[in-house]
């Protein structure tokens, strides 16, 4: 009897919903769908982008699945469900129908630790819903990385269901683990018709052409950080924070070596259909219906991608090497996990280099989305005004590129494919909304805070704000050294030459040696007087974008500070003071990891 035959037998029903950044929550639900399926449960599985808010009152179980982004914002995927559940007019028992759990993935090297879970968690209990399960909190500080924890709270809630959702079938509570049928079927097919284009006309997708594509570091900097314009075919609308997603492209000569490597050289043109067969198992964007093995690797799946535990859990079922077998479940163990962090994570190997060394795995071809994450778009900010610059895009990025502590070179694979463009080339960019909210009135002071490639949603808010006559823009921006990544300083010195805009500027190395480096934070502290009058006394917002890492805890913290001192207030004011900027909307971080 086939799995969907028995499920539909037992007609036990469960909703699990996701929200990710970067496709660890989708696999984390994947997974869980999975061992839910050992319990005879039938699961819908759904990006909370693509799930309809309102649907939730209708649903009698659920569980999510929520990453953290930046230093503790939710996915944007999350965010319309959750702004629907902050209505205030929402009665206490909603939810009374709705059990649910929620997983969490985070990092407890940062404060806000699981943060969107655990509001998400917080808000349904009020709402009236039940927690079947305690929530589950991934960290990737673990020595197992988020499965320390997603493993035991998958065994708790298998058992929670088969105590709270007993079965009246005779299937019996738990299958035991074996290998899952796969996600797909593929059938061969005589011919290749037109739907073998990889992307066919979407309306939220919009053509462009490569207008310019320049360095804006010093060629002899250790850092490549390019400005890039866009020319769009039809007019294009945009706001200040908003996001291009941008689709990668495989190298060809990159994807031809990891077919000859797969076995697969002979059959990499060869047309087949694809069948999504497990419908609780989810599949990347745009898969057309049919394909080959080379649009699949150069457009949807990702060879160069760092594999993550459950690689290794699937490929341990397509090795025919006792000996490969033997090294795979040493890497699964729990005595094994500082090897495995050590050949995988700490030197980023990638499935690529994997799959080169374990040479007997021979991997099916209805597999390959079992065994292969996305390759998944990349976001950018936009680093222009729309109102500025009609039917243009301007981004600016850093390209990645760096060697592994073995000294393998690494480039990222988005950032390898803009940094390859050429004037005229052409590309698809989907427009996605983001979290900067500019006053009304645009004579409100704005603080932007946006040190290194943070810069680019600034340019955007400073084009913007100057477009409506604006002069109350304050900029305090960060880099390294003034000749060498002074990323569109010419502009910034302009603009404060004729006033329209305050600029603040840090070169943390261009001090004499041995005196202490000079950050944004150091800036905002030495300008405490006028940062408590544009925030305070004239109500301001302030924005920070860039990398999560020490720089916005930092700029909160130096906030925090001018509270206590021109503020009088105590500590624990300060800080009320600061997040209750956060709540009103005048405080907004654009960061990510």
């Amino acid at each position: 009897m086939s799995d969907n035959t028995t499920l539909s037998r037992v007609n036990r029903h469960l909703l699990i919903l996701y929200a990710t950044e970067t496709g660890t929550a989708q696999e984390t639900a994947d997974r869980i769908s999975r061992e839910c399926r050992r319990a005879y449960f039938q699961c819908r599985i759904c990006s909370m982008e693509m799930y309809s808010p309102e649907a939730l009152i209708s649903e009698t179980l659920v569980l999510f699945v929520v990453a953290t982004t930046g230093s503790g914002a939710e996915p944007r995927a999350m965010t319309p469900l959750w702004n629907l559940l902050l209505r205030s007019h929402l009665p206490h028992d909603l939810f009374e129908d709705l059990d649910f759990s929620v997983f969490g993935l985070g990092d407890s090297a940062y404060e806000r630790f699981c943060w969107p879970a655990k509001k998400l968690c917080k808000r349904l209990l009020s709402l009236g819903a039940r927690e079947i399960c305690p929530r589950g909190e991934g960290d990737d500080q673990h020595r197992l990385g988020l499965y320390g924890a997603l493993e035991p709270w998958i065994d708790n809630l298998l058992e929670t269901l088969s105590r709270s959702y007993p079965s009246d079938s005779d299937v019996g509570n738990l299958r035991p683990p074996s290998k899952p049928p796969p996600r797909v079927i593929t059938t061969d097919m005589a011919s290749t018709p037109e739907t073998l284009k990889p992307y066919s006309a979407d309306s939220n997708h919009f053509d462009v052409t490569v207008r310019r594509n320049r360095r804006i570091t010093a060629e002899d900097w250790f850092q490549d950080v390019r400005h890039f314009e866009f020319v769009s075919d039809r007019h294009i609308e945009y706001n200040p924070g908003d996001m291009a997603v941008i689709h990668p492209i495989a190298i060809g000569a990159e994807v031809n070596s990891f077919l000859t490597l797969m076995g697969w050289a002979n059959l990499a043109d060869a047309p087949f259909s694809i069948l999504h067969s497990m419908l609780d198992q989810t599949l990347p964007d745009r898969i057309p219906c049919i394909t080959t093995l080379r649009v699949l690797f150069t457009h949807h799946l990702d060879f160069n991608a760092v594999p993550r535990r459950s690689f290794f859990q699937i490929l341990r079922y397509f090795t025919t090497d006792d000996s490969e077998r033997e090294r795979l479940d040493e890497f699964l163990s729990l005595e094994g996990a500082d090897e495995f962090y050590e050949y995988c994570q700490l030197v980023k190997r990638t499935i690529r280099e994997v799959l080169s060394e374990f040479r007997s795995v021979r991997i099916p071809r209805d597999y390959i989305f079992d065994v292969f994450p996305p390759l998944r778009p990349r976001h950018f900010s936009f680093a222009s005004s729309a109102k500025c610059h009609p039917r243009e895009i301007h981004l600016c990025a850093a390209i990645v590129k760096y060697r592994t502590k073995l000294k393998m070179p690494r480039k990222g694979i988005c950032t390898s494919y803009l940094a390859n463009l050429r004037p005229d080339d052409r590309l698809q960019i989907r427009v996605e909304k983001g979290v900067i909210k500019l006053p009304d009135n645009p004579h409100v002071p704005v603080i932007c805070v946006g040190p290194g490639t943070g810069i680019a949603p600034m340019r955007a808010v400073i084009e913007d704000r100057i477009d409506a006559g604006s002069n109350a823009t304050t900029l305090y921006f960060g880099c390294r050294s003034k000749c060498k990544d002074h990323h569109y300083g010419t502009e910034w010195e302009t603009y404060a030459e004729s006033k329209r805009i305050t600029y603040r500027v840090a070169f943390s190395r261009d001090g004499p040696e041995g005196t202490k480096r000079t950050y944004v934070q150091d800036l905002i502290l030495k300008d405490k007087d006028s940062v408590w009058d544009l925030l305070n006394n004239q109500r301001g917002t302030l924005i920070i974008s860039g990398s999560s890492n020490k720089m916005p805890a930092a700029v909160r913290g130096a906030i925090s500070s001018i509270a206590e001192d021109c503020g009088k207030m105590l500590k624990e004011d300060a800080l009320k003071f600061v997040n209750e900027m956060e709540r009103e909307g005048r405080l907004i971080e654009e960061c990510w990891s």
